[in-house]
């Protein structure tokens, strides 16, 4: 099969595309036949192995463990193990592995469900990791319910633009953040009000939040508890900025240490994908709650561009690879 595989970090110039041998499937294993791929952050960091803290977390200290990369993916399922039950060839399923830019890729059964049916591949390919990220982030951190003031940082990127319309689904009044060019897409998602934070700043305007997401961003901590409620709630999602050993964990361990002795609740979290999740985000999408944002879609043979374009902030939603 035709995979992007790497022999060490670094930028996208470490990626090519290259014939390998389909992956071995285990007992409690399941083959799927990749028809799209999605692109998210954490791609670019383990590509890159930063910061260097996220090596010591098994993906290899001085060169990569896995040399696929990419975690999403939407397909069908080509072989199951024998100890697999639930899961059937010939299946349409969405999910994700430890390498999924590639024809085919094996993974767990408890990290695939059945695909949206108002979904194509190359949609379906967007959802497994920036999706289940924005879900656990707003109903199980933030406990969003019905009545709320919700801002979202970051509102026009991968988690970001599944974050503004759960928040929405949620019952929630929403308000998005993002830079000048991306506004319109945040407004189309169902944002109940935009703010571009090129022009303005967002913590200036008075307004007060139940619930503050941040994805990815950088700004200080003391800032973002200041556009909180005095009980409200903040969930830090990733962080870019800081060193190259701990990049911006600084801001969760700040989070971690200052919750215990505020009424605010501060946190952060790593999502953990999962079968019901995706359950739960097929129910709202075959619903029209939730619709994927596609940037585009690109070739296999792309995939490095396409990494460039995401690290640069070109990328409005996400960018998917059809394999």
């Amino acid at each position: 099969m035709k995979a992007i595989v790497r022999e060490r970090y670094g930028s996208a110039d470490v990626l090519h595309l290259r014939d390998v041998e389909l992956p071995r499937v285990g007992d409690e294993e399941v083959l799927v036949r990749i028809r799209a791929a999605g692109l998210d952050r954490g791609a670019w960091h383990i590509m890159a192995g930063l910061p260097y803290l996220l090596r010591s977390a098994g993906y290899g200290l001085r060169r990569p463990k896995i040399a696929g990369l990419g975690s999403e993916l939407a397909g069908v399922v080509e072989a199951v193990g024998a100890k697999v039950t639930g899961l059937e060839p010939g299946e349409a399923v969405f999910g994700t592995c430890s390498a999924s830019f590639a024809e085919y890729a094996s993974t767990e059964p408890d990290k695939l469900a059945r695909m949206p049916a108002n979904l194509s591949f190359e949609q379906a390919a967007a959802v497994p990791v920036s999706a289940v990220t924005a879900l656990q982030a707003l109903r199980d951190h933030g406990r969003v319910h019905a009545g709320q003031y919700v801002l979202v940082i970051g509102a026009s990127g991968g988690v970001g633009t599944f974050a503004v319309q759960i928040a929405k689904a949620l019952g929630a009044n929403v308000t998005g953040v993002s830079s000048t060019k991306k506004l319109d897409l945040v407004r189309s998602l169902g944002a109940d009000h935009v703010i571009d934070y090129t022009q303005a700043d967002i913590a200036g305007g008075g307004r007060r939040y139940d619930v503050v997401l941040d994805v990815g961003g950088n700004r200080p901590l003391s800032q973002l508890r200041r556009m909180l409620t005095g009980d409200g709630t903040l969930v830090i999602v990733g962080g870019e900025g800081g060193g190259r050993w701990t990049g911006g964990i600084h801001r969760q361990l700040g989070t971690i240490a200052v919750s215990p002795f505020v009424r605010q609740r501060l946190g952060t979290f790593i999502a953990k994908p999962n079968s019901a999740d995706l359950d739960a985000l097929r129910a709202l999408i075959e619903a029209g709650s939730v619709t994927p944002a596609i940037d585009r879609v690109v070739a296999l043979d792309q995939a490095p561009d396409a990494i460039r374009d995401l690290v640069g902030g070109q990328v409005r939603g996400k960018i998917v690879i059809a394999t």
